[in-house]
């Protein structure tokens, strides 16, 4: 089992906020994500002036875990420009399914929570035969 440092995770998701480019809502986000080879992962939210095409904190963390190697999220911290904790949104609930599994665990106001809290019943690979392990 990885220990999870919940306050340094935090730290890197507020750091990375600070990049964000959300010119059009002025609401940065941040997000940072332990993966279980004790990497540590980032995204930023990247607006758009077409609104439908910004893109999600987390799908740039998804990004940084895939071209930094993979890797399977074990932890995963998302906060707002105040350092807020933020729930992800559907899309990201999916990808964060899809890349930590059901037991992925992310931080709330509550304490963390496993990704089969935030996302029952979940759709991924093995429902369509595939192993995305190997």
């Amino acid at each position: 089992m990885i220990d999870i440092d919940w306050p340094g995770l935090k730290a890197h998701a507020e750091a990375v906020m600070a990049k964000a480019y959300a010119p059009y809502s002025k609401f940065p986000v941040g997000v940072a994500g332990l993966v279980d080879d004790g990497r540590i992962v980032k995204g930023c939210n990247v607006e758009n002036a077409s609104y439908g095409l910004g893109l999600c904190a987390e799908c740039g963390m998804v990004s940084d875990l895939a071209s930094s190697g993979g890797g399977r999220l074990v932890a995963v911290v998302c906060v707002d420009g105040q350092g807020n904790y933020l729930s992800p949104c559907g899309r990201c609930r999916q990808l964060l399914f899809e890349h930590g599994g059901k037991e992925v665990l992310f931080m709330t106001e509550a304490g963390p929570q496993p990704m089969s809290h935030l996302l029952p019943w979940a759709f991924g690979p093995e429902d369509l035969g595939i192993n995305p392990r190997g």
